[in-house]
């Protein structure tokens, strides 16, 4: 099951996508969960199969959203391939998971534009492909053989850095406001397979930028659940996004940062293919 949120004429709601379209969810369902954070925290995603409405919308109608609104959490991993560290040039390999948070409104939907940061920011403004879970049942000090259970499914995210601001604080060079984006939907965990046979890859402007497998994460996906649960609660709708691999601009010989018009899509099988604009610099 691949589940999404968007706009609908003008309206935010949320259903299934099937090869055949956009299922909008019933009134009647909306109107006992607000959205799909309020379904997976009321467990009941089973029921929204049958809540869904024909005809089948296209794809085209709709404005894609982040699939999540407002996640309690947006967590992220970094350091987590193996690669030349962007900021620095040099290979910078951890023990320790690393971890940092992102905002809200730090991500767009499919479709929509990646804002391009101004003046001095928008010289290193770069694209990280990533594969995120997506937490389906709370857990709090869950251990690794059990983490998986909690995953209620898997997206793409372009988690979109200002490098220079990186050498300021994480934080400020990670929470530009629009500067990332994820989706374009939440395919459930049945559907899009073990995570470490995951292929992600990362294309700007057609060409491959990124390319490689959740196998080559130094820290797996149960590990990481496992230690963020002992560190905060994990709950229905939190992200995680798993970290990015070789081949960001940063990383490349000469940098290959990103500029207004430039297409990113990150792509994985099973899951789906986020793909976004680089839009002109904010005005206002």
């Amino acid at each position: 099951m691949k589940i999404a949120s968007f706009l609908l004429n003008g309206r935010q709601t949320y259903g299934m996508v099937s090869s055949g379209g956009v299922h909008p969810v019933s009134p009647e369902f909306a109107a006992r969960f607000a959205d799909l954070r309020a379904v997976l925290t009321a467990q009941a995603l089973l029921d929204l199969a049958d809540a869904c409405e024909t005809p089948v919308l296209d794809p085209a109608a709709v404005q894609f959203l982040p699939p999540i609104p407002a996640p309690s959490k947006i967590l992220c991993i970094g350091l987590n391939y193996r690669k030349p560290y962007p900021v620095a040039g040099a290979v910078v390999q951890s023990d320790d998971i690393v971890i940092f948070g992102r905002h809200d409104d730090t991500l767009v939907g499919h479709g929509m534009p990646l804002e391009m940061p101004v003046a001095d920011a928008a010289q290193s403004f770069d694209f990280e492909g990533e594969i995120v879970a997506v937490i389906g049942r709370p857990c709090r000090h869950v251990t690794e053989a059990d983490a998986l259970s909690h995953v209620v499914g898997y997206a793409c995210m372009n988690e979109c850095s200002v490098r220079g601001w990186q050498k300021h604080s994480v934080h400020a060079g990670k929470n530009f406001h629009a500067s990332g984006s994820w989706g374009p939907w939440v395919t459930t965990a049945d559907e899009a397979g073990p995570v470490e046979q995951m292929r992600l890859t990362t294309r700007v402007n057609g060409d491959v930028m990124q390319s490689a497998t959740g196998a080559d994460m130094i820290h797996p996906l149960p590990k990481l659940i496992a230690y963020l649960s002992h560190i905060t609660r994990l709950n229905p709708g939190d992200v995680i996004a798993t970290g990015s691999p070789d081949g960001t601009g940063g990383s490349r010989k000469p940098p290959a940062f990103l500029k207004p018009g430039d297409v990113v899509e990150i792509d994985i099988p099973n899951v789906g293919t986020l793909r976004n604009h680089v839009a002109e610099p904010a005005q206002t």
